[in-house]
């Protein structure tokens, strides 16, 4: 997974800078499901990485109250349910799903899937980059 291999490397690179890391922080995925918001004190969204292997999907259907989501496919295919619709998706895709949206993901039959998904509350951006952004 180029991901975890990404995240490792970083870490590996910047622990003898621990004590200069005021304006960042390092997560490393390590498993099936690895949420971030704790390890990388996040304040205004929920970051996890999700691995399925091939011919399992996660054993729920779920939506939200007020969190829309973003996921962002990178390694595999696999299916992804959608208020009853079934949409095929592969490396590379990027699919938002409204908070009411009723999703389950699986993984083909003969390969896994692994995905970044980002959660946060729908219509709380106020700004974009270019408005936000100091260049120096």
């Amino acid at each position: 997974m180029p991901f975890v291999s990404l995240c490792y490397k970083i870490n590996i690179q910047k622990k003898k800078e621990e004590s200069y890391m005021k304006n960042y922080s390092i997560g490393i995925a390590d498993g099936a499901r690895t949420e971030f918001h704790q390890t990388l004190g996040l304040t205004g969204a929920e970051v996890s990485f999700n691995s399925l292997p091939a011919g399992v999907s996660v054993p729920f259907v779920h939506s939200h109250k007020e969190n829309e989501e973003i996921y962002i496919i990178t390694e595999g295919k696999g299916t992804l349910t959608i208020d009853g619709e079934v949409v095929k998706i592969k490396k590379g895709n990027v699919i938002k799903i409204s908070p009411n949206g009723k999703r389950q993901f699986a993984a083909a039959d003969d390969e896994g899937i692994s995905y970044v998904c980002v959660q946060v509350k729908e219509n709380s951006l106020t700004s974009y980059t270019e408005n936000d952004a100091i260049i120096y």
